[in-house]
Formats: structure tokens, sequence, C-alpha cells
């Protein structure tokens, strides 16, 4: 008989909600028109896109028109950092872009990409919390610079950006902002004003909504260049005929996150804190990845010494337990976590590491399941790592 499961990987998708799924079903079927064609049908899908991207643009406190509707979160941050690098280039604006070294593989590849292309980018540090430090986005700022991309709050290790004041240092210097919020969206406030972001990208599925379509908001005014080239939809900015089905979810799903979002930050934290408490007591040598009060309410990081991370998601995963070591897309690489190195961790410590993250389906008796067993796992996969051995001290904190 199979283990029930007790998703703790939420930070890597989430389940499609109920009542997302009642939204999004008639678009399927009923009304499955082309928001471009002119007969009924097609107005009617174009009424649901119209009144899916207002939804949106009030979360975000944002105007209709500077939201753009994507495949996914990936393709939003390449949208929002190639379209703005290269228009600003077009306009010899320069070449010069500031990124963090704990960036999404999205954020970070496409830099990667424009490099290759002519771009110079600046790679700011981080402290042991994972925490980019202001000033040193001030004294990375140049003539030149045509771009900054800082995400809101770490998938990995869950520390959440200042970014409001990093945002107001871009805009002081009139620097076009980014921001990856994708991890933010029901857990932390999305207002673009008061974040002081001029792009801020999203994906449905990591707020109970569908996967394959995500959102880029776009400031009215900032250049972009579209990177998807055909149709004239997303007012030219993103060709390809719309997902009405996924957007209308995205935008249902996001709704509800907002309307809950004050429920769900106290559940997820106190599930969170338990997690953490009763490893950090319960599991000895164990340290604490990421800020210990600035980090996401789902977010619990660790590094268990003498293991690899690997193992112990296998061991976890007999008894229906699901985490991760790491980004769900660049689990099965070898590699340690280009997050966990950048907050100064060994490549041991980083590979010893697992994320739990919870959600809004998650029990206290959950977390005390993955507390009865952790230990014994633990301890089984030392006594097999022959380098280890017990510390005289039991838990330490980053």
């Amino acid at each position: 008989m199979s283990q029930p499961t007790i998703d703790l990987d939420h930070a890597a998708t989430t389940a499609l909600d109920p009542f997302v799924l009642e939204e999004m079903l008639p678009y399927f079927s009923d009304q499955a028109g082309n928001p471009s064609s002119i007969h009924h049908r097609g107005r009617a899908a174009l009424h649901a896109l119209d009144e899916a991207r207002e939804l949106v643009a009030a979360v975000l406190g944002a105007t209709m028109r500077e939201i753009i509707f994507t495949s996914s979160g990936s393709e939003a941050n390449n949208l929002a950092i190639k379209g703005v690098a290269l228009a600003q280039q077009q306009r010899h604006k320069g070449r010069h872009l500031i990124t963090s070294a704990i960036e999404h593989h999205a954020v970070l590849h496409t830099v990667e990409y424009l490099q290759a292309f002519g771009f110079e980018a600046t790679i700011l540090p981080v402290d042991r919390y994972g925490l980019i430090h202001p000033a040193d986005l001030q004294a990375a700022l140049r003539p030149d610079t045509v771009l900054v991309s800082l995400m809101y709050a770490n998938n990995e290790i869950g520390t959440i950006q200042p970014i409001a004041e990093l945002g107001a240092i871009c805009r002081a210097h009139a620097v076009p902002f980014h921001t990856d919020a994708v991890q933010a969206a029901g857990s932390l406030p999305l207002n673009v004003e008061a974040l002081n972001v001029d792009l801020l990208t999203l994906t449905a599925h990591k707020f109970y909504g569908p996967k394959g379509v995500g959102v880029l908001y776009v400031r009215r005014g900032t250049p972009l260049l579209p990177q998807i080239n055909g149709g004239g939809q997303e007012r030219r900015r993103r060709a390809g005929t719309e997902n009405v089905p996924g957007i209308v979810g995205l935008a249902a799903a996001l709704r509800r996150a907002e309307e809950r979002r004050e429920w769900y930050v106290a559940h997820c934290s106190a599930l969170r804190d338990q997690l953490i408490a009763g490893v950090l007591a319960g599991v000895p040598d164990t340290q604490l990845n990421g800020d210990p009060r600035q980090r996401l309410p789902n977010n619990a990081n660790l590094a268990f010494a003498g293991i690899e991370g690997e193992s112990l998601l296998l061991l976890l995963d007999q008894y229906g337990i699901c985490a991760s070591s790491g980004s769900a897309c660049t689990s099965g690489s070898l590699d340690p976590s280009h997050v966990l190195v950048a907050c100064g961790l060994t490549p041991e410590q980083a590979i010893s590491s697992v994320r739990f993250s919870v959600g809004k389906d998650i029990t206290a008796a959950d977390i005390d399941v993955l507390l009865t067993l952790l230990p014994d796992m633990v301890a089984r996969l030392r006594a097999v790592a022959l380098p280890y051995r017990e510390p005289e001290s039991t838990v330490s904190v980053a």
C-alpha cells in the first residue's frame, strides 16, 4: 500500500486550486474561441482576456496596458531582460546590466546570453543570509547601466530582498528596475508603486494556478523590444495566440492568493517555524540556510552535515514526503547550488542541504511526521558516510 503524500515542495509548484479549475473549464470547450476572431466566440474569449488583465492589474496596482501574458516565468524574465536591454542598446543608452549571484537561472542565463552579444554584467554579491546590500547596488551603477534585475524573494533559501529600497536607488538614477517575483505571490505585497519596480515577473503555478502561463508587468514608458514576433497580440509586445484558459486561471489564482494572503502567511509561518525548530532540536549538526527573519513564510532550507541531500530526498520519498535539494529547474544536477555557494557555504555544505516548503493544505501533524522520521534517516545516512563524526555540540544556526 502506497504512503499518503506529504507535499513539502510547494516552492517547486503547487496543485491547481479546484476553484481556479472551475473558472478555467468553460474556455477549454464551450467558450474556446480565439481572442483575435471577430465573431461572437472570439469576442467572448477577448472579454475573458480583458477581465483577467483587469484582475491582475488591480492586484499589482497597475493599469491593464502594463500587463503582458506569457507562457511562463522564464519567458517573462527573458522578455524583461532581453527586451529592455536591446531596446536601450538601440537607443544608444549603453550595454551594462546588474543582477545578483543568487538569481534564478532564467535571469542569470539570460544575462549570460546577452554578454555573448557585447553586453557587460555586474553580479552583486550577497551576505551569508543571501541579502543584497543597497550600498553595493549604489556602487555598481554606471552611466551606461541600462537595466537592474534583482529577485524579490529567493526560491531556494527564501530570503526576502529590500526591493523597495533597491528600486528607489534605480529610480533616482533613471535606470529600469526588474524584479523576479515568482516566489512572492500570496506571501508578499505586490503593489508595483510601493515596490518601486518598472518590471515584475509572476508565474501562475507557484500560487495554485495552472502551469504554462506567466505575466510580466511593464511600467508605461519603459523601453521594450518584443522577443517573440508574429501577430499583434499583447499590444505587439508578445506574439502568439493567447492561452485563454491559462490566463483566466492565472487571474483567478492571483486574486484568490491576494484575498487570503494574511491567513496564508500566518498558516505557513507557523508550520515553517515548527519545522525549523523541530529539525534544529532533533537532528544534531544541522544549519538553517538563509535569513532567519527576512524569509518567505513557507520556506525552510537546512543543511545536514555529513550527508548528501539527494540521498535524504530518496529516503523521504519512500515515506511519501516530497522535498527538494534546490531549484526544480536544476534538479538532477550534480553541481552544488549556486545560491548556497554565493552565501558562503562550502560545496559539501551546499550538497547536504534540503529545501522544505509548506503550503495551504499542510498541517502541523504533517510536520510532526517529518520530524519523527528525520533523525533516524539522517543518522542512517551519516553511518555510511565514513568521514562524518558526531559533533560534541548539538545544533548551529547560520
